[in-house]
Formats: C-alpha cells, sequence, structure tokens
C-alpha cells in the first residue's frame, strides 16, 4: 500500500462487522458516540425489508440510549439526493449501514452527491463515524468481493470484485468469512488487486479504524488478514477461464480482540 501523508489520511472512524449477531457492535457505536443525543442515520437500502430492518435498529439503538437514532431510507422512490436526506447527512455523527445485498448500497449511491459527502465528512471530520454489519461492512473499501462460492472461487472467473464506496483505499473486506468458508476467493481478489490487501470478518467480530492508520479488532472471533504485497507466481493473466488460479508467498495473519494491524506498513502490532 502507497504511503500516505498525514495530509492524505482520513479523520473519522470507520467501524465493520462481519455479520451475525450484532448487539455487541451497537453497543460499541454508542459508547463511540460523543453524547446521547448524537444524530446516527441508520440506512438499510440494502436490505429486502428495509422498513422493518430500519425499525428494528432504531429500537435497538434507543434502548442502549441513542436517542438521536433516525432511519434514513435510500429506494427507489427515496433519493440519496433529496435535500433533506443530504441536509441529515451533513448533520449525522453516526452513520451505519445495514446487512443485505450490497450491491444496492453501490447502486443508488455510486455517482451521488450523497457519496462525496460522506466520503468528504469522513476524510474531514473527525468525530464523524461510519459503520457497517455484514453487506453494510464489504461495501465500505475501494473494492468489494460479490460473487464468489467454494471451489469455483478458486476457477478464474469464480469470484468477482466491484467499486465499493471507496472509504478505505487498497482494501477489500469479505463478511462471514469463516462461516461460509471465503479463504479462497478472498485469496483470489487479492490475485486480481495485488495491491488491496484482503480482511477476512467473522461474524460477531469486527475492526475499528481510526484515523486511517490503524484497525482494531474486537469481537468473539477472529479476522484473516490475506496480504499479496510479496506475491510471486500470479497465474491470472496467463489462464483462461474455468482454470484454477495460482499465487505464491501470501502473508496471513489471524488476528483476535485487542489485536492491531498498521495498514500503511501492514505490521501486527505486539499485544502488550
Amino acid at each position: 500500500m502507497p504511503h500516505q501523508t498525514p495530509a492524505d489520511l482520513p479523520l473519522g472512524t470507520l467501524v465493520a462487522l462481519g455479520g451475525g449477531d450484532d448487539d455487541a457492535m451497537l453497543a460499541l457505536l454508542c459508547d463511540l458516540l460523543p453524547s446521547s443525543n448524537t444524530a446516527v442515520e441508520v440506512i438499510t437500502v440494502a436490505s429486502r425489508d428495509d422498513i422493518r430492518s430500519g425499525r428494528a435498529y432504531e429500537r435497538a439503538l434507543r434502548e442502549l440510549g441513542c436517542s438521536g437514532v433516525r432511519h434514513l431510507r435510500i429506494s427507489e422512490h427515496h433519493s440519496p439526493d433529496a435535500h433533506d436526506t443530504l441536509r441529515r447527512l451533513s448533520r449525522a455523527g453516526l452513520v451505519f449501514f445495514s446487512g443485505g445485498d450490497q450491491e444496492r448500497i453501490t447502486d443508488f449511491l455510486h455517482g451521488s452527491q450523497f457519496l462525496q459527502v460522506l466520503r468528504e465528512r469522513y476524510q474531514q471530520d473527525a468525530t464523524f463515524i461510519v459503520a457497517g454489519t455484514s453487506a453494510g461492512a464489504a461495501v465500505l473499501p475501494e473494492y468489494m468481493v460479490i460473487e464468489g462460492h467454494g471451489w469455483r472461487a478458486l476457477r478464474k472467473g469464480g469470484m468477482k470484485t466491484s467499486a465499493g464506496l471507496g472509504l478505505l483505499p487498497q482494501v477489500l473486506i469479505d463478511q462471514h468469512f469463516v462461516e461460509r468458508g471465503r479463504f479462497g476467493r478472498l485469496a483470489h481478489a487479492v490475485l486480481a488487486h495485488p495491491m488491496c490487501l484482503g480482511i477476512g470478518l467473522a461474524e460477531e467480530t469486527g475492526i475499528i479504524i481510526r484515523g486511517g492508520t490503524e484497525a482494531e479488532v474486537f469481537g468473539d472471533g477472529v479476522v484473516m488478514v490475506v496480504d499479496g504485497q510479496q506475491l510471486q507466481g500470479n497465474n491470472l493473466g496467463r489462464v483462461g477461464r474455468g482454470e484454477p488460479v495460482s499465487g505464491q508467498d501470501f502473508r496471513v495473519h489471524l488476528l483476535v480482540a485487542g489485536q492491531r494491524l498498521q495498514l500503511q506498513n501492514r505490521r501486527v502490532t505486539p499485544t502488550e
């Protein structure tokens, strides 16, 4: 990952969870807020039942003491660039993306003024938090994995990526990672984007990134990091569709709660 100067690094905080039960993550987010009445906007556009999902998150966050939470609808009938939507985004202290289909998030937000404002606030506002679970986590980086299952994920064409929201440059995040056996597709994704750092989040497990420099692990499971910076023998450019992919000298880390990964030099900070 190219070195970023302090001026390039974002001031905001990013929180990503691998899916599953998100009660602990919601409690963590409430603890990160400067006050109980900070404006929290919940975006459930990825969900098949966005209204029900939004109401559930509103209720859960209010029970945790977040009195400023509201469901911010973005859908076929609710433009992300509506005046009131942009006004609420400009005032929010936390924007939270739920799980579901991450391509619905990018379908609505790519090319929007909403995404431009979201990026600017994350870059420039030290009090601003962007969070997501499951699909809402996978969509946050520069690229996201959108397809790849089982043994097919290790064949050319059996894994696909597309552009995410671009908050984390040269990073890939995959969710439900351990539970759904997704190492193969994340390794393939790193072959396709060798400058990207692959981060696989188990369920009930996530990362907090403050100031764009360091990812701290939280939760009950394992975060797997796949680093292709020293990759050798990448055969993607030489094989045909359906043929097995190959690469050597991946670096892999298994990280648990409290451990930290430096995103610039990709080193794990020793546990105190």
